[in-house]
């Protein structure tokens, strides 16, 4: 008997949603060590202190909000699902135009594999994939997720911190949730730092209180330890954005000669984060760059000219 055994990787979901609770919960603490115990008496001095504690707590909170909205826009935004029955334009217009392609020559027997190829004679651009598991068509750079259990436009991974895959149509929120982490969990540590390093005096001589010592001690950590490993993810993914490429596709472009969907670092970007440059750094596309820019929607992608297809 055949056992689909990816079909466990669905449990990751409820993982997922346990790794929502704990981004609450480290926000909640670095809230508490940040502008309640650190800043909430600043601002209470008067002179030079309140002013660069109203300034702090103002970045605070814009990095934060920023945060939040780009972390909740990755979570609900669909990352780009293959549309039911999806068949490449040129078919459509081969068909359209009474040419002889039966429907069955687009769809593929199980036994077939994850690729398809087009009837004979028929130019199809880019290469066009079918999945058996979906028993549906697979766009250019499209791939099946399993914890999903569907296909992803543009896919560049599962992730459990936002419980959905990061495609097509969020991968510009999941960015800028990455960097806006960073500079927010930076900003908390090199705060929490004198705190920090004098959390063993104040201990010994209980000349605060344990519990704010304690969250302090937490906060810096949690802080310190996310802004490390975020750093790595930032210039892994600046890598990526740089040549289009998503994570699934490194090894794909490892026997290539040239990448055909690098098209230099500008459009690259603008695959993405649009032309638009005023919403580059909020998690928001013109009408403009969705009109005008097929990649954002994750089924069509242009190749390089001197790259054959």
């Amino acid at each position: 008997m055949d056992v689909n055994v990816f079909k466990l990787c669905s449990g990751l979901k409820v993982l997922g949603y346990l790794m929502i609770l704990l981004v609450a919960g480290i926000i909640t603490v670095s809230y508490y060590a940040v502008v309640v115990i650190t800043w909430g008496p600043q601002l209470l001095r008067g002179g030079v202190h309140s002013l660069s504690a109203i300034l702090m707590v103002i970045v605070f909170h814009i990095l934060l909000g920023l945060l939040l909205w780009s972390y909740f826009r990755v979570v609900l935004k669909d990352p780009g699902s293959v549309p039911e029955n999806w068949r490449p334009e040129r078919l459509e217009e081969n068909l359209e135009g009474g040419s002889c392609i039966n429907e069955s020559d687009f769809r593929a027997p199980e036994n077939l594999g994850s690729t398809w190829s087009a009837p004979a004679g028929l130019d199809r651009g880019p290469h066009v994939g079918y999945c058996n598991h979906c028993q549906n068509g697979k766009p250019p750079r499209c791939h099946h997720c399993s914890v999903c259990q569907r296909c992803v436009l543009k896919m560049d991974h599962h992730c459990v911190w936002v419980v959905n895959c990061v495609g097509a149509r969020n991968y510009k929120f999941f960015l800028l949730f990455l960097l806006y982490t960073f500079l927010e969990t930076t900003m908390n540590t090199l705060v929490l730092l004198p705190g920090f390093i004098k959390f063993f005096d104040e201990a010994k001589n209980h000349s605060s209180s344990p519990g704010n010592l304690a969250v302090t001690f937490l906060a810096f950590v949690l802080n310190l330890a996310f802004a490390l490993s975020l750093l790595c993810f930032i210039f892994m993914h600046a890598s990526l954005l740089s040549s289009n490429t998503t994570s699934v596709e490194v090894y794909e472009k490892k026997g290539a000669a040239r990448w055909k969907y690098d098209l230099g670092r500008k459009q690259n970007f603008e695959q993405v984060f649009g032309r638009k440059k005023a919403l580059w750094f909020v998690p928001l596309f013109s009408k403009d760059d969705l009109d005008s820019i097929p990649a954002l929607h994750g089924l069509d992608f242009p190749t390089r000219s001197d790259v054959e297809a």
